[in-house]
This record gives structure tokens, C-alpha cells and sequence, in this order.
């Protein structure tokens, strides 16, 4: 089995997980008492991430983890995943500093959205990550149209993720506004819905909606089973 350095903290809900789903996976493929072979530098949400996002210093956070994919890559790990769509912002710079594969998780997930012929989804999540390119560009390059979502809804969105998921805080009011705007999107014909943020699977049941739900929590800790396990294709194109 391969090792895997895992960038977390940002938030430390969603690296959990990471942590559950990737180790299940393991399991599941080998069954015994077997479960991943895993480094994880976890950040402190408030003062290496969020902070930086709040003052729009980017290059500042950029630092922050290009000195932690350093770190990881020092100890051991052969390749490794940012646990945060958000994060995938720097994913470019990250790739570039480190000479071991990086499994980007808006490929990940739109290979899984193209292998079921969906031809047009709504991408939820940070409003850096509905309105920069470095998830939406995924799924376009593969020809999935990407529905536009109202500004009140990606400002509403982005404050339930920062100010409550991020924090570990399920409200039922927001997971009321959340089936609210899938459901609105089903009425414009969106043919499914990406949880382009990895805490946002906390408030959205991904069985119970009017459109297909995507979770890239999910289908990322699954590519990074496969790569642990040195299993096929994907995983390689996943790098």
C-alpha cells in the first residue's frame, strides 16, 4: 500500500471525514484488520486558513500550505490530497512544488459526474469556489454546462459553510434554505447538484433531494483509495 499525505484542518470536520470514508474503503478492499497508510497535517482553521481568506491574502495561505505539502512529502508521503475544495485555489502552486501526484478533487468529481452522462450541474460551495475556476473548470472542460446561481444564494451559501459547517454547527434553518435552492435549481432544469465544499454534505442529505446530489467529500476519499491501492486508471488521471 501507498502512502498518503493528507492536507486538513480546513475544516477538521470534513478531514474527519476523509479519514472515516478513506480508512472504510481500505477496509472494504482488504478486508482483515487493514486500513490506510496515512500522514495528515491538520491546520488550525481559524489562524492558517480562514484568516487569510477574511483579508484576501491568498498568497499568505499559499504559503501556509505549500510549507505543509513540503512537510508531509518530507516524512514519507508518495502522494497526496487537499481536503478542501476551497484549498484547490492553490492546487496549481502545490502540484508544482512537490514531485509526488496530487489528486485534485474537481477532476475527481467531474469524471463521476461525466461517467453518468449528466450534462449540466450547479457547483455549491465557498463563493470562491462557485465563482473561480479552479473546480467549475473540471467539469467544463469536459462539456458539462454549469448552471449560474443568484449572488443572494451564493453569499447564503458561503455564510452557512464559514459561519456554521465550518464550525462543526448543523442549523436546521440552513438546511432548509439549502433543499430550497436545490429545489429551485431542479426547476431550471439542472440536472444535478455538486457539494463543491466539503463540509456541506453536514447539511445536505445527498438521498433526499429532487436532483441527483454529488458529494466531493465522498467521491475524492474514493479516488484516494484507489490510488493507495495502486487501482486503476482513475486514480492515475485523478493525479
Amino acid at each position: 500500500m501507498r502512502k498518503l499525505g493528507m492536507v486538513g484542518g480546513a475544516s477538521w470536520n470534513s478531514t474527519a471525514l476523509y479519514y472515516e470514508h478513506i480508512n472504510k474503503g481500505v477496509a472494504r478492499r482488504l478486508g482483515g484488520l487493514h486500513s490506510a497508510r496515512l500522514l495528515i497535517e491538520s491546520l488550525d482553521c481559524e489562524d492558517d486558513y480562514a484568516a487569510f481568506h477574511r483579508k484576501g491574502d491568498w498568497a499568505g495561505g499559499e504559503a501556509v500550505i505549500l510549507d505543509t505539502v513540503t512537510r508531509l512529502v518530507g516524512a514519507g508521503a508518495e502522494g497526496l490530497i487537499l481536503t478542501s475544495n476551497t484549498m484547490h485555489k492553490h492546487y496549481d502552486a502545490v502540484a508544482a512544488a512537490v514531485a509526488v501526484p496530487v489528486l485534485h478533487i474537481g477532476d475527481a468529481a467531474a469524471e463521476r459526474v461525466a461517467a453518468d452522462a449528466r450534462g449540466s450541474v450547479a457547483v455549491l460551495g465557498t463563493r470562491t469556489t462557485m465563482t473561480e475556476p479552479h473546480v467549475r473548470s473540471a467539469f467544463e472542460k469536459r462539456g458539462i454546462r454549469l448552471a449560474p446561481i443568484e449572488d443572494a444564494w451564493i453569499t447564503e451559501v458561503d455564510r452557512i459553510i464559514y459561519e456554521e459547517l465550518a464550525a462543526g454547527r448543523v442549523v436546521r434553518e440552513s438546511q432548509r434554505k439549502l433543499k430550497t435552492l436545490i429545489t429551485e435549481l431542479g426547476k431550471k432544469r439542472v440536472e444535478a447538484v455538486v457539494l463543491a465544499c466539503t463540509e456541506l454534505v453536514l447539511a445536505v442529505d445527498t438521498r433526499a433531494n429532487v436532483l441527483p446530489v454529488y458529494d466531493t467529500t465522498e467521491i475524492h476519499a474514493a479516488i484516494a483509495v484507489e490510488w493507495l491501492l495502486g487501482e486503476p486508471e482513475q486514480a492515475r488521471a485523478a493525479a
